[in-house]
């Protein structure tokens, strides 16, 4: 039975629990992550993959949760340059419902909330001129453009707990916590890990970030509390691309909802999302045949080319686990955070973090604001330094992305340029650690399916806590979708030889 002391336990291995890990980390705590599954394996590899300020949310006067995010959304641009990336959103305006003018109002806001630096400012646009209106079925003749941004959301959180562990954090994987008890002195929790061995940590505090678990990890602890969450599902479909082009739309729905569409891994289209309630006993979400017609026809409705159930190629979906503020409309519930340190009165309690909702674009800012809160618990100095440190990948040694990718062209000649624009998406910076300065394609090894060689199968296995198929394919990468099932097997037959010579 293994033994740890460490000063914090963080439990959770999504974008906030992989965010907190790193942040205290970096403040000089000991840290050790468990996770009962993979990392980013559940709502943080769900999203819409989407680093933005949430421009519908200033309808609901979320107005400092919009500047926080609009800031968060330049701080990512700048440490995470390969997994984050601008992107352009198209908006349309439809007669009967939001007015011109309000949509004018809401993106003026938008665009000055928070200070920009690297995003272009809104425009008005006339659809009978300009080439953006092409996709659209010729309803909405005048629109607006604005910039948000895109994220590889399960990479980030594989970034964040590299980075972590870098700074001296363990991270386990596939080990679910199974209890706590606090004494005087801190906590004593027991961990379970994928061989059903039992693990032991001793910690002098705790970070409960399970997400949709938090209540479920929160009652292992023997600690109640008044707060409550709201599980709402977010479902995406993905179709074969609908148009040519970098740009994203943003439609307006008749239920005043709206639906985003996205270019997405070159060949499709990303259509979401969806609120729904989501009840846990009916078992993992899934995008249920009344959510995927629901945004077939948001889409059809304003596109030239209608989609159809029959298109979609793939869907997944997400729980979001939202602080519960009593609103009755899913789509209205906030979608900030909420910190709740639990701390006995009297000298030397142990103290008890949880996190209740947030997003991804926030991410960071939770993380430090929990790390925060748990070091000045603990008597650990030790200040705020995420917002200036690169993620691994994110240092392009002053280059820009596109002067980054020219010179690896110079370096790779022989890799076909589609790959290796996936591969600097995936590492940034760190691509010659992954290559290893390979001369040909025979050095990297065989191509195991959809591009993934042995050599950066491997990597993933060493670096990025690969344990399974499904960890490579649809979360470190989307190459499972380039694939086809029988690929699929063969990719899996593959796996175990890989892992035993990594």
């Amino acid at each position: 039975m293994a033994h740890d002391n460490v000063d914090l336990l963080v439990i959770g291995g999504g974008a906030n629990g992989a965010g907190i890990a790193r942040d205290a980390a970096g403040r000089g705590l000991s840290v050790l992550l468990a996770e009962r599954g993979d990392l980013g394996g559940a709502t943080s590899s769900a999203s819409s993959k989407l680093v933005h300020g949430g421009l519908r949310y200033l309808e609901h006067y979320e107005f400092r949760l919009v500047r926080e995010a609009l800031g968060e959304r330049e701080v990512l641009l700048r440490l995470a340059p390969h997994i984050v990336w601008p992107m352009r959103f198209v908006l349309p305006h439809v007669e009967g419902m939001r007015p011109r003018w309000m949509l004018r109002a809401g993106l003026f806001l938008y665009d000055n909330l928070a200070r920009r630096v690297t995003l272009p400012a809104s425009q008005a646009l006339d659809f009978r001129a300009h080439p953006w209106g092409g996709p659209l079925n010729g309803q909405s003749r005048h629109g607006f453009a604005y910039s948000d941004a895109w994220v590889e959301d399960a990479r980030l959180v594989i970034l964040n707990a590299r980075d972590a562990a870098a700074r001296g954090a363990t991270i386990l994987v596939r080990t679910a916590f199974t209890g706590a008890t606090r004494d005087a002195e801190g906590w004593t929790a027991t961990l379970r890990e994928e061989n059903g061995q039992e693990r032991v940590v001793r910690a002098r505090a705790i970070a409960n970030a399970a997400g949709p678990w938090v209540m479920e990890a929160l009652g292992e602890t023997g600690v109640t509390t008044k707060d409550r969450i709201r599980l709402v599902r977010g479902s995406h479909i993905v179709v074969p691309a609908l148009y040519e082009g970098d740009q994203a739309y943003i439609l307006q729905n008749d239920d005043r909802r709206v639906v985003f569409v996205i270019p997405y891994e070159g060949r499709f289209t990303l259509i979401g999302t969806t609120d729904v309630p989501h009840d846990p006993a009916s078992g993992p979400p899934r995008c249920t045949p009344e959510e995927a017609a629901y945004l077939c026809r948001a889409v059809s409705r304003q596109f030239r080319r209608p989609v159809t159930p029959e298109d979609i190629v793939w869907s997944y979906s997400g729980v979001r686990p939202l602080h519960d503020d009593g609103a009755e409309n899913p789509s209205a519930v906030t979608r900030d955070y909420v910190l709740k340190m639990d701390r006995p009165a009297g000298r030397g309690g142990a103290p008890l973090l949880s996190v209740f909702g947030g997003k991804i674009t926030t991410y960071r800012r939770l993380a430090e604001d929990a790390a925060g809160q748990i070091a000045a618990a603990l008597g650990h100095g030790g200040g705020a330094w995420t917002a200036g440190a690169t993620l691994p990948g994110g240092d392009l040694g002053g280059l820009s992305s596109e002067a980054f990718l020219a010179e690896a062209e110079r370096r790779y000649p022989f890799l076909p340029p589609p790959q290796l624009r996936r591969l600097f998406h995936c590492y940034g910076g760190e691509l010659d650690a992954v290559l290893g300065h390979a001369g040909s394609l025979a050095d990297l090894g065989r191509d195991l399916g959809g591009g993934i060689t042995e050599r950066e199968l491997a990597w993933m296995m060493r670096e990025e806590w690969v344990r399974a198929p499904e960890d490579a394919l649809w979360r470190r990468t989307k190459r499972g979708l380039h694939m086809t099932e029988a690929e699929r097997r063969n990719f899996a037959q593959a796996f175990p030889e890989v892992r035993q010579a990594a």
